[in-house]
């Protein structure tokens, strides 16, 4: 019979959507390295299944293309509110997907039924060191040099329910991601490893970005990160608490409201639906 699933993309970040409710999935791990696989699989940043939640509308799980299990997904979460509303699982424009990092509720702009742009409450952001985690002394990290290949960086992180650490370059569009990201990303310093933003500032509302994901690499987006990204400019003053983060096929808002609370908002575009030939994995 095979999985029914769908890919979508926020900003080029994309995932294969699964209704859990209709495959049991025992190793989703293993099937997202199959599916997820640019050359051997259907080719994407990971597979999100859809489930149902006990105290919010839905669940989601997100498996990134290693097999690894990520706590949120910004990109994910705005393509997971489209996937539902469109399909008719719901008819709320506002409500909660609940995730390894929280709950997480989401606001819809739709246009004669179909979902335009979403904004999402990605939750309260955390500074401290054993919040992100990473290892060392008590307090925030910010602009802390970390020695990677016998050279010196410097990096401030921030947990927004995955950890990130932020490096601020002259050019984020020509920064070595894909040679120095896996680097920082398996570091010693970060027992959870972590996701690497290289982000150069335009003005103190824009800023460009690029990231490595942890558990996927190189990927044209991501929600966030776009999160990280833009906080760590914030407090380290290199942008007001509104910023557009740039990315390479478009960009996300993100606003880190006098509340408190952290906000992404965006497009989601989905791409084709197809048949994943097993029946559970």
């Amino acid at each position: 019979m095979g999985i029914e699933f769908t890919k979508l993309h926020g900003l080029g970040n994309d995932y294969h959507f699964i209704d859990g409710s209709r495959y049991s999935i025992s190793d989703p791990g293993g099937l997202s390295r199959r599916m997820s696989h640019r050359h051997l699989g259907a080719g994407a940043d990971g597979i999100i299944l859809v489930l149902p939640a006990a105290n919010a509308e839905f669940a989601m799980r997100i498996f990134n293309a290693d097999g690894s299990e990520a706590e949120t997904c910004g990109n994910g979460v705005r393509c997971f509110a489209k996937y539902v509303y469109e399909r008719g699982m719901i008819s709320k424009t506002r409500f909660v997907i609940d995730t390894l990092a929280g709950p997480n509720p989401v606001e819809l702009q739709v246009n004669n039924g179909s979902v335009e742009r979403v904004r999402s409450n990605m939750g309260q952001p955390r500074f401290e060191r054993s919040e992100i985690p990473m290892e060392g002394p008590d307090g925030r990290v910010i602009e802390e040099p970390i020695e990677v290949g016998g050279a010196t960086h410097h990096i401030s992180c921030v947990n927004i329910g995955n950890p990130h650490a932020v490096l601020f370059v002259d050019d984020a569009t020509t920064a070595p991601v894909a040679s120095l990201g896996p680097r920082i990303e398996r570091h010693p310093a970060f027992p959870n490893r972590t996701n690497v933003e290289f982000v150069s500032v335009r003005d103190r509302q824009n800023i460009d970005m690029r990231i490595w994901e942890r558990g996927s690499g190189v990927t044209m987006a991501s929600g966030s990160g776009s999160c990280g990204a833009a906080l760590a400019a914030m407090i380290t003053d290199r942008a007001d608490r509104r910023v557009d983060v740039h990315l390479i096929y478009g960009a996300l808002t993100i606003e880190w409201a006098d509340d408190g609370w952290v906000y992404q908002e965006g497009p989601a575009e989905e791409v084709y639906s197809g048949v994943w030939p097993e029946d559970s994995a």
